[in-house]
Formats: structure tokens, sequence, C-alpha cells
């Protein structure tokens, strides 16, 4: 079974979906479409692409904006599946409203996170699981993209940074409070430190995340878009990471390596190679993609599902009432 996938969007970041799609066992991507004819896309309106090609899955990679009104159409045309991008809708109201929508129809609606399926991420999941690192305590995430100086900042690759009124959390770091989630399920509290470094731009661009858990674990992100980090390509990782426990820490490199080093030990053992993976992080674009098509044909669970992601909204909402008030928020999982 071949599932026939249609794409809406043809920006920066739809290459890597394409790209995915065209790679994956089982799918075919059999149609684009975008509102800018200069795009090349097979079609500039998203209900001609869908009466016209009729697939299996719409892949929705445009900005929030338009998630609630593509969602909704595609929900009409009746496909099997939908997959949307982060930042999943432009508010909270509408995200649940499109979750209820597709849930109604008995469509898997299906958040386009792909942070948790980098390579990286999925072994140290492992390396916990499997108690490599004793009893786990912190987990950090320096986010050092070296991107955001000066006043052309973000211009030559997604010009919107800079008109985002919220971006370094609302765009970037949900990506680690989703990572986090995955690694070491819903904290308890929140508290949250933002800063605007860059005058050319509208939203945060640096700052500080704390998660607290109950049981005394935490999580870090540390993110500061100017600073950078020692990487021949800084996007593959945008930063680097540390998983602290009593048996071991694991280091995560720019190159997408990871290294345990055992308690009370200098050296440390690599655990995951770096590789030159085609796509976007070590090929997460696909991962994900790969994922739904499993699930899709083989009936298998599907991560990111969008009543589970309303819990990343729900943890992004405390960090900015955090920062705003600086005060811990207390937070609980939605469902």
């Amino acid at each position: 079974m071949t599932l026939r996938v249609a794409c809406l969007g043809a920006g920066y970041f739809a290459q890597f979906h394409h790209d995915a799609w065209r790679r994956i066992d089982g799918a075919a991507l059999i149609a684009t479409a975008d509102h800018d004819p200069a795009r090349g896309a097979d079609f500039t309106d998203l209900g001609t692409m869908l009466n016209t090609v009729r697939p299996d899955i719409l892949d929705v990679v445009i900005p929030p904006t338009g998630h609630l009104a593509a969602i909704r159409d595609a929900v009409a045309a009746g496909v099997a599946a939908i997959i949307c991008q982060k930042p999943f809708c432009t508010t909270r109201a509408e995200a649940i409203a499109a979750t209820d929508l597709a849930e109604a129809a008995g469509i898997p609606l299906i958040i386009h996170e792909n942070f948790r399926f980098q390579p990286w991420y999925r072994a140290i999941r492992t390396a916990i699981a499997d108690g490599r690192v004793g009893d786990l305590h912190q987990i950090t995430f320096r986010l050092r993209p070296g991107d955001g100086q000066g006043p052309g900042a973000y211009l030559d690759r997604q010009p919107y940074f800079q008109t985002m009124a919220r971006f370094l959390v609302h765009e970037t770091a949900v990506h680690w409070l989703d990572t986090f989630r995955f690694l070491m399920g819903m904290p308890d509290t929140v508290y949250a430190d933002l800063r605007r470094l860059n005058p050319a731009i509208a939203g945060e661009d640096a700052g500080h995340i704390l998660l607290g858990y109950g049981d005394g674990r935490r999580a870090m992100f540390d993110g500061n878009r100017h600073l950078d980090h020692a990487a021949t390509a800084p996007r593959l990782t945008m930063g680097e990471a540390l998983v602290e426990g009593t048996g071991a820490t694991i280091a995560l490199t720019g190159d997408g390596a990871l290294h345990l080093r055992r308690f009370g030990d200098i050296t440390a053992t690599e655990i995951l190679p770096a590789s030159d993976r085609p796509g976007f992080g070590g090929d997460c674009v696909r991962a994900l993609q790969a994922h739904v098509v499993e699930g899709l044909t083989k009936g298998a669970p599907l991560e990111n599902l969008a009543r589970d992601y309303l819990n990343v909204l729900t943890l992004e909402a405390a960090v900015y009432r955090a920062a705003t008030t600086g005060t811990r928020q207390k937070v609980q999982a939605d469902g």
C-alpha cells in the first residue's frame, strides 16, 4: 500500500518535507500547493489541490495563521491523516478547535514536532530507559545557533522571524519543551527569564527556562541565538546538551555525536557517532514522516497527536507567564 501525500507550502522549510517524502517507502508525494506562484508548486489553492488529487495525507507546512483553515479544508475533503507544522495554530483556542474538528471526524492530526525524532534524542531516551545514566537528575540544553546578530538576522532564511512578537520560546524553545517531555515526562513547574538582545527584531531571542519535577529532577533550556557553539554546521544540533545522572553523564556535541562518561571517570565513550545524514537535523523530518506512514499502514501508535501536543502549548503559556510575573508557575497535563 502506497499512501498518497500532498503538501501545503513550498517555502524555506517545506523543502525538507518534500525531499523526505520522496525517500520514504510506502508514500508518494503527488502534489504541492502554495499561494505564491513563484515557488513552483503544482497548485496555488489548497481546495483545488484536495479536490483534484484526493490525497491520503495532507502535510501542512505553512505559518500558523493558516493552520486552522487548512485543517478544516482537509477534514472536509476526507483525508486519512493530517500532519501540521509547529507552532500549532495562532492561539490555544484555535489549536483546540482544530484538534476537536479532526477527532470528531476520526482523522489523526499529528503535529510535526520533529526534534524528538532526531537520532541523538532517540538514543538518549534508550540510554535512560536502559539505566545507563543511573538515577536521572538533570538535562540541560544550550541553544547556540549563532544566527541572531545584527539587523540582517534571519532575513536570508526565515525573515518573518524578525516580526514575531514572541520568538525564542514560541518558535524555537517549543522544540525542547516537547523533547524534555519526551525524555522526562510532563513537569510540575516552570520558571523563565527572557530577554530581547537584538533591537532589530520584535520578540525575545535569549533566556533561561527551568522545568521542575516533583521528584527533584530538573530540565534547563539555556538559549541565546547570538552565540555559537563548536560545530561546522551550527544548525545540525543548534547547540549542546548534557544528560546527568548518578551513574553517568551523556554529552551531545555539535556534530550530533553522543559521549557517555561514567561517574568518577575522566574519559568518555562514544555511544552515537557523528554521521553525515541527509535532510535537516539528523534527518528528523524523514523520521517523523516515516513514523506516521508506519502508524497508518501498520497500526503502530502515533506520537505527537494534537491532543497530546496541547501540553506543549500549556508549557509555552506557562513560560511566558513566568517571565512576565517573575514567579514559578505550576502546570498540569492536559487530558
